[in-house]
């Protein structure tokens, strides 16, 4: 088997072992076995467990986002939306794997780690389709980041919540996440108040 070879099945069964017991709790000796070579040969090619962390986060992180950039290129507003979730859904469930590593130590909402990260990566690549839409309903367009880290963070919570439930197909799931965010979108108030405020002021 040549370098680059064995290099590849080095990360490809690292992903199956960070997934199941995270960084800190795999050891060298536990990737070697499960790849099937020696500990000199995970350090000659990573230096470290951690390197070859490292190398496996960034591939689970390109990999979803070449998935969900393809998506974006063409399509009416709400299609795009349809298949940013879909692209996001295909990728929990063939690489579930990757997935569960990217969230293990970077639960959907944290402030730091890779999968915060990621995840803000994804939002910044589906704000031009809340651009259109919000702009085309009156809205300013520096509101389309916090409308698309909504979109994704539903998407991604929503993921890890089917990765284990698996009630519906990947299909499904896509057209009820985007049902409730368009429709949503649809009848937005365009400078909306918490109810409970508005009730508040009007009692003084």
């Amino acid at each position: 088997m040549s370098s680059a070879a064995r290099r590849e099945q080095i990360i490809s069964t690292a992903v199956e072992v960070f997934a199941e017991s995270g960084v800190e709790g795999t050891s060298v000796e536990e990737l070697a076995a499960n790849a099937g070579v020696s500990k000199p040969l995970i350090y000659e090619h990573f230096g470290s467990k951690e390197g070859l962390y490292a190398v496996v986060v960034d591939r689970e992180m390109r990999a979803l986002l070449e998935l969900i950039s393809t998506t974006l290129e063409t399509g009416q507003p709400r299609v795009r939306a349809e298949r940013a979730a879909l692209a996001f859904l295909t990728y929990i469930e063939t690489r579930s794997d990757g997935f569960r590593l990217l969230v293990r130590n970077s639960p959907v909402g944290g402030q730091s780690g890779s999968f915060a990260t990621l995840l803000s990566e994804v939002a910044s690549q589906v704000e031009h389709i809340f651009i259109e839409e919000l702009s085309s309903r009156g809205f300013a367009a520096e509101m389309a980041p916090m409308y698309a880290s909504m979109l994704v963070g539903m998407v991604a919570l929503t993921g890890q919540w089917w990765l284990d439930a698996r009630l519906f197909s990947r299909e499904e799931v896509a057209a009820h996440i985007v049902n409730l965010a368009w429709n949503g979108l649809s009848a937005l108030e365009t400078h909306p108040r918490l109810s409970f405020e508005s009730r508040r002021n009007h009692d003084r």
